[in-house]
């Protein structure tokens, strides 16, 4: 009898020390991911760009809020925030505490799901059938984070075209709604990226192979998402479990190649998946996957286009 009670004993030891470093450690270890994409001119001066995503801030997430205001001290360039703020009725002034020193920089912005609708309680079990039903809660206060965010010049690309003059560069943007909500509406920005432009950056909050092609297609050098976690829980050599959308699992995260040099976009595209900084109330697991911010260090190209590649290190 000994052996079948030991066992049973010995997994369920396992499962709870799991659970107790996903719930209490690891969703709290914030970490500053680094990455050289080779996008600009040659010759270029590197232009430096602060990636966040998915903070799913709740009000009393102050380690998150002060993490986040500390990487003011980076002194990025200019802040790409690809959506899902919010995780509760309260969140507006907590999110906006830890992006204050942010807002004082160039800043760049979509919404997504997690900024209009409150979270709701899910089976997990969900997430492993691609077109599950999505069930929304209450509509949030995403028009005074939005609002806030516009009053202090951060650009509103959800389903919109910009421009910002950033360390005496031209950079083009063009951004869309969330395409998890199908709120995406690309033909609002179709069209060929500027070509006079020193850069050409498109933001989207949950990456969509549709959508990403059509970026792509038009010319853009970098394209900027979230919504993934990164697949949130991961497993040791073998990754993401699910992505939740319609990217493979090799990139759920981090930084790839998108698509190769083509007339269009003469030096490829890249794509960085932002593995976010958040999780559901109602989910507040990670595992093998850290929730991170990222610093984008964008470079010149040298060589021809395929010999060019990006590195990549964590702080």
């Amino acid at each position: 009898m000994r052996p079948t009670t030991v066992l049973p004993a010995a997994v369920l030891g396992s499962a709870t020390a799991g659970i107790a470093y996903a719930s209490l450690y690891e969703r709290n270890r914030w970490t500053l991911r680094r990455f050289d994409v080779p996008v600009l001119a040659p010759g270029s001066a590197p232009l430096r760009v602060l990636h966040l995503s998915d903070l799913h801030m709740t009000a009393g997430q102050r380690s998150k809020q002060e993490w986040v205001a500390s990487l003011a001290e980076l002194e990025p360039d200019l802040v790409v925030d690809t959506g899902d703020n919010l995780a509760g009725m309260d969140a507006v002034p907590g999110t906006l505490r830890a992006l204050e020193p942010l807002l004082d920089l160039p800043g760049v912005f979509v919404m997504a799901s997690n900024d209009y609708y409150a979270p709701r309680p899910k089976n997990p079990l969900k997430y492993f059938k691609r077109d599950h039903e999505r069930v929304h809660g209450d509509e949030l206060p995403w028009r005074d984070l939005r609002d806030a965010m516009a009053a202090r010049g951060w650009l509103d690309l959800t389903n919109a075209r910009g421009e910002l003059v950033v360390g005496g560069r031209r950079i083009a943007f063009a951004g869309v709604d969330d395409s998890h909500l199908g709120r995406d509406r690309y033909d609002l920005v179709a069209g060929p990226a500027d070509p006079a432009a020193d850069l050409r950056i498109g933001l989207a909050h949950s990456p969509e192979p549709r959508v990403l092609d059509r970026f792509a297609g038009d010319g853009s050098d970098l394209l900027l998402c979230g919504h993934t976690h990164g697949g949130q829980l991961r497993v040791p050599f073998y990754g993401a479990l699910v992505t939740n959308c319609g990217i493979d699992r090799d990139r759920v995260r981090w930084l790839h190649r998108w698509s190769e040099p083509s007339a269009a976009s003469p030096h490829g595209t890249w794509l960085h998946v932002s593995a976010g900084l958040g999780t559901s109330p109602y989910a507040p697991y990670r595992f093998a996957c850290p929730p991170e911010a990222t610093l984008l260090t964008l470079t010149a190209r040298q060589g021809s286009p395929a010999a060019t590649t990006a590195t990549a290190r964590r702080t």
